[in-house]
């Protein structure tokens, strides 16, 4: 975007200058606006002998299922060598979209499994993913994966647009509820 500087506003038309003023202030305040998405989910309780944390994924497509960034993985960091990383593949939508191609742990994205019960994320839109989504529709996927266990995918289709909304899923049996909070 170009903008303005105050030479420029000098040598116009005393008239245009108010309009040239506004019409600059619009158009950064619809590239700056902030928001923040809070992502809630909720990792269900299972009656099963041997109960394994599930690897989870967490990520964003654009509606043509087109790849647009990834929030978290969670997966087993403990393992000796870097281990756990070899049952990412398991999560296997997200491996296809864009795990194969990320050299784990990664800062800021990568974390350990969770237990049950429900647990937040909060990010920014000036950091990550979310720093370069344009407004627009989307899906948030959350895809779970367990040993011993089953595998499941939930999607959450959502509007990025810098205004206060929220949007719900219901999982299956690997995951429980999901919910979208966005706040500008």
């Amino acid at each position: 975007m170009r903008s303005l500087s105050p030479a420029t506003l000098q040598n116009l038309r005393p008239n245009l200058r108010p309009f040239a003023i506004t019409a600059l202030l619009g158009s950064q305040a619809l590239v700056a606006q902030a928001a923040d998405l809070t992502v809630k989910v909720e990792v269900p309780k299972l009656n099963v002998a041997e109960y394994h944390k599930p690897y989870i994924a967490i990520w964003i497509e654009k509606p043509d299922q087109t790849f647009a960034g990834n929030l978290a993985v969670w997966y087993d960091l403990k393992k000796r060598n870097n281990e756990g990383t070899k049952w990412l593949k398991d999560l296997r939508q997200w491996w296809r979209r864009s795990g194969r191609e990320l050299d784990m742990p990664v800062d800021g994205l990568s974390g350990a499994t969770r237990t049950t019960g429900e647990h937040s994320l909060s990010f920014t839109s000036d950091k990550g993913a979310l720093a370069k989504l344009p407004a627009g529709d989307y899906n948030l996927l959350v895809e779970a994966a367990r040993e011993g266990g089953g595998r499941e995918v939930v999607k959450v289709p959502f509007q990025w647009q810098g205004k206060e909304v929220n949007f719900k899923a219901q999982g299956n049996h690997e995951l429980g509820a999901i919910s979208i909070n966005i706040k500008s």
